[in-house]
């Protein structure tokens, strides 16, 4: 969970020329499954893409990532910093787990919020991991299909190569000359 203290602050509005004053809070923001879940039914098209969204989309993803009430004018009190915590905190891989794939083909498909839920649903992940961070929760979908894959066949090259080693390991061992 991130924690954002928003200070108090007086601003004015153009249109009614009037100053009105916004008391100092704490935002408190979650980027998991649940938040990319309300800003897709919102936008109606998919969070998890490359393509770029408005300043409205991003504040609109910020509201949604936000767990407590609060004032709707303080989001647009948030500084330039707090926007960088806020994107800090979304790319933050939120786990010690390092995936290297090899020759992996990404998949073209679209994610969204429902294509995770089943990805949930096939490897019996709990619900409750929908308010886990999002990059936490891909990490486990991502080891549950690694692990859930049907061993690698060695080729003939690694078969003899193993066999190799192993002879050599056995030789030594044994104390053997060997052929």
């Amino acid at each position: 969970m991130l924690e954002l203290h928003v200070d108090a602050v007086e601003q004015y509005n153009e249109e009614t020329n009037e100053f009105y004053y916004i008391n100092s809070q704490t935002l408190k923001m979650e980027h998991s499954l649940v938040s990319v879940s309300k800003w897709e039914s919102k936008w109606h098209k998919p969070f998890l893409t490359n393509d770029e969204k408005t300043t409205e989309e991003i504040f609109d993803y910020i509201r949604c990532m936000t767990i407590n009430t609060v004032d709707p004018i303080v989001y647009n009190c948030l500084s330039a910093q707090n926007i960088t915590d806020i994107q800090e905190y979304i790319d933050n891989p939120m786990t010690a787990t390092t995936i290297h794939e090899n020759n992996v083909k990404r998949n073209p498909e679209i994610v969204t919020s429902e294509l995770i839920y089943y990805w949930m649903v096939a490897l019996n992940i709990p619900f409750e991991c929908e308010k886990w961070h999002l990059n936490r929760l891909l990490t486990l979908i991502r080891i549950c299909n690694i692990k859930n894959q049907p061993d690698k066949k060695m080729s003939r090259q690694e078969t003899i190569e193993q066999n190799r080693i192993l002879n050599a390991a056995r030789r030594k061992q044994f104390r053997a000359k060997g052929r």
